[in-house]
């Protein structure tokens, strides 16, 4: 992960970048930053009221060119013939089966939910060897724990607010890993401009102790945890929200031999792996967007090859690297 943010960064590379801004006649509004490194960009678009804006306008569209979207139905079976898949089937949250057919699949489940949905239904099909690494794949889950503070004891050094979006905790005595401030990626996120929203996120496994929790459990244990650190002295109100993310891809256990998952779902002409989970695969959101238009792209063209998918993003050292971690 750490990779992925500071790839290509140096000490050279931000004294350049510093001087360039300091003479630099940008306008002020200017977003154009291609030639800027990742971890010195300085200033991006972001929806109003946040990435899920993005993804409820898309829904709208996709309703409004007559498609239909299921919410809350968990795929455990994939049907596959020959080369292709047919159909998926899962089971919704009243306990009832629903199967959907079609011409083209975009997946961005965990892969190993992907191979065991397929071996559920062809377990012929599925290689052992495929098995075998896919059930070494590791994954790691993520909790998220809002807090709505009356103001930060911690600020910049003219004694403004805090100006960063998220802060990685180093302090070896709490376990939350880092913290968002959300009023800083949009002012319309938080209803009462006199308040702080922030976020504490916690790195974990679904067997730690921490993830089972209930959410008021896991407020008072946040509350706890900033009193201990740095950012103290807050007074802190009700904490409205906690929300678990299962299932972030880990380069760890047999992802060394993740080539072996890659031939063989790429046989299937009409699947197409997307984003994060969908590929093991650690893209920030805009090269996981990137991941699905291409894939879009090859269905119209006619294209059932996947290597222009696979190759997105692949310039990071870190994936190369991996093995000798």
């Amino acid at each position: 992960m750490g990779a992925q943010r500071i790839k290509g960064l140096s000490l050279k590379g931000v004294v350049a970048h510093f001087l360039k801004k300091s003479f630099s006649r940008r306008k002020s509004g200017d977003i154009a930053q291609k030639n800027t490194e990742t971890s010195l960009i300085e200033k991006f678009l972001y929806p109003k009221f946040g990435p899920g804006q993005l993804w409820e306008h898309v829904a709208d569209l996709v309703r409004g060119a007559g498609g239909d979207i299921h919410f809350g139905i968990q795929i455990d079976k994939i049907r596959v013939e020959g080369d292709r898949v047919v159909s998926v089937e899962g089971v919704n949250q009243a306990g009832e089966r629903a199967a959907f057919a079609g011409a083209y699949f975009f997946s961005t489940m965990p892969v190993r939910d992907l191979i065991r949905a397929i071996s559920a239904t062809a377990p012929e099909k599925v290689p052992a060897e495929v098995t075998e690494v896919s059930e070494g794949l590791m994954y790691r889950d993520f909790i998220t724990v809002g807090l709505l503070a009356s103001r930060l004891a911690v600020t910049e050094k003219d004694g403004s607010p805090l100006k960063d979006n998220w802060i990685y905790i180093q302090e070896p005595d709490v376990v939350v890993g880092r913290l968002q401030i959300f009023n800083n990626w949009s002012p319309w996120l938080v209803a009462g401009q006199d308040k702080v929203w922030i976020g504490l996120e916690y790195f974990c496994n679904e067997t730690d102790p921490l993830w089972k929790l209930s959410d008021d459990e896991m407020a008072r244990f946040a509350i706890a945890e900033l009193q201990k650190s740095a950012f103290s002295r807050q007074r802190m109100s009700k904490t409205p929200m906690s929300s678990a993310f299962p299932n972030l891809s880990a380069y760890f256990g047999s992802y060394d031999r993740f080539d072996v998952i890659r031939s063989y779902l790429d046989r299937f002409e009409n699947l197409f792996l997307v984003g994060r989970n969908g590929m093991h695969k650690y893209n920030n959101q805009d090269h996981s967007m990137l991941t699905a238009m291409t894939a879009v792209e090859n269905i119209v063209n006619g294209v059932t090859a996947k290597d222009n998918i696979w190759a997105i993003n692949t310039e990071m050292e870190y994936h190369e690297k991996k093995a000798a971690q």
